[in-house]
């Protein structure tokens, strides 16, 4: 199987094949990235963060990094799309409950999973990002900062000021006070778990 680099090499090249074969290989990556973050159906913001990479891939480094970081972008757009004409897209104050109801279709193998989403979607954008990407793309603190187009210490600074805003999101949604205790008793794990049921209620799938 060649590596994101060599796809990315002949693509440059002309081979739209292997352009095909790097979307391919990140799609479901990319619907996790917006499954819970755009409201109703994300798989607009989907093929725009695609349609952009293929705009873009004279620049690209690391494909990888290179494609969180033009989702980001498509989110950015988005959520100026989804404010007030006279405001700005300021994802360290506004969350994904800010701007509209959250996907119904996440197939729930335990309520801790129900809560993590709400509260993911309760903490603002770039919190939610960074622990998204750690958590569920498994990316390195330098990947994330590539990709944000932000310092490796700020992106450490997020996930730790990220899983204290969680966990106070998370005492206040409405949950069993089971369910909580078992959440917050091991909030990465579950945070880790997360995946599978997003992978199956995603767009790409």
């Amino acid at each position: 199987m060649k590596t994101d680099a060599e796809l990315l090499y002949a693509w440059r090249d002309g081979d739209e094949v292997a352009g095909e074969q790097l979307f391919e290989r990140y799609f479901d990556a990319v619907g996790r990235f917006f499954f819970n973050k755009a409201s109703g159906d994300p798989e607009d913001l989907v093929q725009e963060t695609f349609a952009s990479c293929v705009r873009g891939r004279d620049n690209v480094r690391d494909f990888r990094s290179y494609l969180f970081g033009v989702a980001y972008n498509v989110l950015r757009a988005y959520i100026r799309r989804k404010q007030r004409p006279d405001s700005s897209p300021n994802a360290d104050e506004v969350s994904a409950c800010d701007l509209g109801p959250g996907p119904s279709t996440v197939m729930h193998r335990r309520e801790e999973q129900r809560l993590l989403l709400e509260g993911l979607r309760r903490i603002p954008f770039n919190y939610q990002i960074v622990l998204e990407l750690h958590y569920w793309e498994e990316m390195t603190t330098a990947q994330i900062g590539e990709a944000l187009g932000v310092p490796t210490g700020t992106i450490r600074s997020r996930l730790k000021i990220g899983r204290q805003k969680l966990e106070q999101a998370l005492t206040r949604v409405s949950a069993p006070a089971d369910v909580l205790d078992s959440t917050m008793s091991d909030l990465d794990g579950w945070a880790r778990k997360l995946r599978r049921s997003v992978e199956d209620s995603s767009p790409s799938t």
